[in-house]
This record gives C-alpha cells, structure tokens and sequence, in this order.
C-alpha cells in the first residue's frame, strides 16, 4: 500500500468515525405532549441528546402558585437529561450555557422562535419538525387549521430554521389523511407519531451526507398561483362560530378545535340572558329553514336541536358544553331545557 492509498484509507476511516449517531451532539428543544415521542425516539435510537431547552414551568391553580413543568421537562428529567428553561431566547447567560454543550445539531419540535444567535450556533444547523406540509400552514396552529378549512391531507415537515418562521429548506416531509369526520385529537397524535419518524429519518440524512443532507427551498415546493394558507396562534377571539358561515364550514371549525381550545358561541335567553357554550360535535342536516336568521335554533325533535347556519343550512348538535358545566350530549342538555325554540346562538 502507497502513501497515497494509506493517507486515503485513513481519511475515509476518520470521516466514517466521526458520523456516526453517538458522535452527533444534538441540543432538543420543545415543551407541549406533542414533542416528547420525538425526544423519545431519539433517546430509544441511541442519539446522544446533550441537553434540553424547554419552556419556564407555567403557573397553575386558582392563585398561580403552583407550577406546572411542561411535559418535555418531565420526561428529560425522568430520563437524567440536562434541562434549560431561559425566560429570554437571546439572554446572555443562556446563550453561553448552551454554547458549553457544544452540540453541532439542534432539533426543534413544538417550541418558540428563535434567534439568530441560537439557530445558527450549531456546524449542521437546526431543524424543526412541523405539523404541516410547507409551505402550507406556517405559523403556530398549523393541525386546527388544517381542519378548520377542510383539508383531506395534511403531514409532517423538516426543515432547516432561517431568519422567518418556517421558511426554512425543507428537508422532508410526510402526508397524513384527515377523515372526513376527524378532529383535533385525531389528528394530533397521529402526526405526533408521524414526527418522531420523520425526525429519526432526517437524522439519517444528515449522518449519511456528513452533516449536509439535500434541502430544497419552499419556493420550489410551490404549485403556479398557489395560494397559501397561514395558521396564526388560536386565541379567544378566533375561536368564536360565526354563524353566517355555511353549515359545512362551521362543521370544519367545531371540529377544527375540538377537544380543546373548543370553539364557543353564546348562547342567549328569551330573557336576553347570555351563556358561553362551547361546541364538540355537530353534524350537517337537512331541512326547512326558510327565512330564518343564522343563529336561530330549531327543535327537530326531542333529542335533536339544530341551528340554522349561512345561506339556510342547518348544522345539528351532538356534543356541547355550557360555562360551568360538563361536557354533554345534546339530548341531555334538551332535556333540562324548556322551549329551546326562544334560545338563540351569536
């Protein structure tokens, strides 16, 4: 064997060393139930994950006094992983304490933006696994979204962080079927299952390309006149029915937040008295509504109440919830209810 082939033999051991997955120093970053099977795949796989970057514990109970560890948080610390919890992403002393774990990955799964300093301190960069097919529902809600506009198909992405939320390279990405009558739940974990796999495979990537696996601008994923479709944080305020939607489309948004946050509507007393409801469950009926205006209730019969929705449709309850009290079926809720007709929903 000559110098040449001795130098290259040793070159191509070395570059063989160095990537395999024990090496790979990887930083996990998430806080919500949905990011722990992926922080779980990667530890069953053998991953070495350095360190675990989580939010602050969430104060709960009556007076705020009791706080509540985020689920990621427990399951690191079950497992003996190096927990942080920085209150500011660009805070000094937390951006040299994850600098002393010296990854060279981050993976993000479920977590907050972040900066600049952070995303780009590692050699192979940091991806995020969303809930989504990009560059379709980018932003924080991206599952109630997809339901919310009666999508058959959403997925999982992985894609490199840059300095836009979720404009990154994507570097792979899995569908997943929504059924016709499927809701948040549904959904959620069967992408949070789908996202540990895509993670594990990514990963693989990035290993078998030494660090710099095939990326492809979100542009490129994009059809001609495409239209697309953001999926802003849920707060109160959007998760209101408007009635004056068609019955389908108020069907899509009940299901879109159920179980939780629950889309609500308020539902208001011959006397004009007003109690938030939240809705479940609702299915598209037939009928004869002629006339009446969005938001009135009909009594189809004993079991059965329906409201009349945009252009005359009728949307019937299944499942609902008045302030204070448990969640329901709607023949229930008929039953302790007297001449129903009187109520209205806004």
């Amino acid at each position: 064997m000559n110098f040449f082939t001795l130098h290259f033999f040793t070159f191509s051991l070395l570059i063989f060393y160095i990537m395999q997955k024990e090496d790979l120093r990887i930083v996990f970053m998430g806080t919500p139930e949905f990011a722990v099977p992926t922080l779980k795949a990667m530890l069953d796989g053998c991953y070495h994950v350095v360190a675990v970057v989580t939010q602050p514990d969430k104060p709960v109970g009556r007076h705020g006094s009791v706080l509540q560890p985020s689920a990621v948080k427990q399951f690191s610390l079950e497992h003996g992983l190096p927990v942080l919890q920085p209150v500011k992403m660009k805070d000094s002393a937390f951006v040299e304490q994850l600098r002393s774990f010296q990854a060279n990955l981050q993976v993000v799964v479920a977590f907050r933006m972040l900066p600049e300093v952070v995303w780009d301190m590692p050699a192979y960069g940091t991806f995020n696994v969303h809930a989504a097919l990009l560059p379709q529902y980018r932003g924080a809600a991206p599952i109630n979204w997809a339901i919310i506009n009666g999508e058959q198909q959403t997925g999982v992405s992985t894609f490199f962080l840059d300095h836009d939320i979720d404009t990154g390279r994507v570097i792979m990405q899995k569908p997943f079927r929504i059924p016709s009558d499927a809701d948040v739940e549904y959904v959620y974990d069967g992408l949070m299952q789908l996202g540990a796999d895509i993670c594990i495979e990514t990963l693989e990537r990035i290993i078998a390309a030494d660090g710099s696996p095939v990326s492809i601008p979100q542009t490129e994923l994009m059809t001609a006149g495409e239209v697309l479709k953001p999926a802003p944080k849920l707060f109160k305020e959007n998760c209101r029915i408007g009635w004056s939607a068609g019955a389908e489309q108020v069907r899509n948004f009940v299901r879109g937040l159920s179980p939780v946050p629950g889309a609500w509507t308020v539902l208001v007393g011959p006397d004009g008295r007003e109690t938030p409801l939240k809705l479940y469950r609702t299915h598209v009926v037939s009928g004869d509504s002629a006339g009446a205006v969005a938001g009135t209730i009909l009594s189809v019969s004993r079991n059965t109440m329906a409201v009349v929705a945009g252009q005359g449709t009728l949307l019937a309850i299944d499942e609902l919830q008045l302030a204070g009290k448990k969640r329901m079926r709607a023949a229930d809720f008929l039953n302790g209810m007297k001449e129903i007709e009187n109520y209205f929903l806004r």
